[in-house]
């Protein structure tokens, strides 16, 4: 039974990735700070009906000699570093952490790998924030990058240092460059779900507006339970690489509005309001992934539609909020738990 080690588990991408680990036969121990929230924090875990069956041990980005123990403690096979202080916005209000968490974290965990446990195979999460302003119309793994926030900085960081590390010490240590992906998982934060939420409370009649930024920005949205076998198809290959993860396709925020008002039998137009309160202090107009190398050599390519997904979330959080109410709860659609 092959061990893997993943930090981040009870973030969106952790758990879907801990669901397809378990499925492949896989011990897996996720990584976690210790909260006094812990309970709250593996609600995706338990949506997902994984949480008995996975091991969480107590350690932390920052701490360099805890992530050495850990490593010599669990002996993991493969490592997957999905932890980071990953919302966009809040990287301008906290760029110290941000860099600290989704930069020098990378440093540590490749450092702890190095150290205790350099015959494991290490996965980096990367993002497609890294082009920024963009510098090609589709971006690829030698699109030059142009990072636009101090996240996209801090992913940066990370994400040379997995270079270096993979070309310096010889590590098996492989980059994706994930492009936007999304599920009922995503945390509310995010304009993707905070999108679906509001339709939701929209149509059980508990608010009537939504309120926006940029409308016109474009993203390539993919599923998170598609995305995460890219990552583990990643580990699987001979010889590390980076590899762009996306769907080829990009649509608006407006769109996005649009599809996900529409499932719900609404019009986004009266009911969508913009602030120049969440407008970023620089903003990253369009990203548009092309998924090539990632479709030749590892054999992925995404499954699910920009559709397919916004239906799924859409439904998702209609069950949650009649659930909170305590009203009767229609059947959750097939697909929407993501098992």
């Amino acid at each position: 039974m092959p061990t893997a080690l993943v930090t981040g588990i009870t973030g969106q991408d952790g758990a879907y990735l801990a669901a397809l680990l378990l499925d492949k036969g896989y011990r897996v121990v996720g990584l976690a700070r210790r909260s006094a929230s812990a309970d709250m924090v593996s609600e995706r875990l338990r949506w997902l009906g994984i949480r008995d069956r996975i091991e969480i041990v107590d350690g932390d980005l920052l701490d360099l000699a805890s992530l050495i123990r850990i490593m010599k403690a669990v002996e993991p096979d493969e490592v997957y570093n999905l932890a980071a202080q990953s919302f966009v916005a809040a990287s301008w209000q906290q760029p110290i952490l941000t860099g600290q968490a989704t930069g020098m974290g990378v440093a540590h965990m490749l450092e702890a790998v190095r150290i205790a446990r350099p015959a494991a195979r290490f996965y980096q999460a990367s993002s497609s924030e890294m082009y920024g302003l963009i510098q090609e119309k589709v971006q690829s793994e030698k699109t030059p990058f142009y990072p636009r926030s101090p996240y996209a900085v801090a992913k940066l960081y990370g994400h040379w240092m997995t270079v270096n590390y993979r070309e310096s010490f010889g590590l098996h240590a492989s980059s994706g460059i994930l492009f936007n992906h999304e599920s009922p998982l995503r945390g509310i934060e995010f304009v993707t779900r905070k999108v679906t939420d509001g339709v939701a409370r929209i149509k059980l009649g508990m608010t009537n507006t939504l309120s926006l930024g940029n409308l016109e920005a474009t993203r390539d949205w993919g599923h998170a339970r598609d995305y995460v076998k890219a990552m583990w198809l990643m580990l699987q290959q001979d010889t590390p690489d980076d590899y762009v993860v996306a769907t080829g396709r990009t649509t608006s925020i407006r769109d996005l509005c649009r599809i996900a008002f529409s499932h719900a039998g609404l019009n986004y137009e009266d009911h969508v309001t913009t602030s120049a309160a969440l407008i970023r202090p620089a903003e990253v107009e369009v990203l548009l992934g092309d998924p090539g190398k990632a479709k030749q050599k590892l054999g992925w390519q995404a499954e699910t539609t920009l559709e397919q997904m916004i239906a799924e979330m859409v439904d998702a959080d209609i069950v949650r909020h009649q659930a909170r109410a305590g009203a009767p709860v229609a059947p959750i659609p097939a697909g929407v738990s993501g098992i």
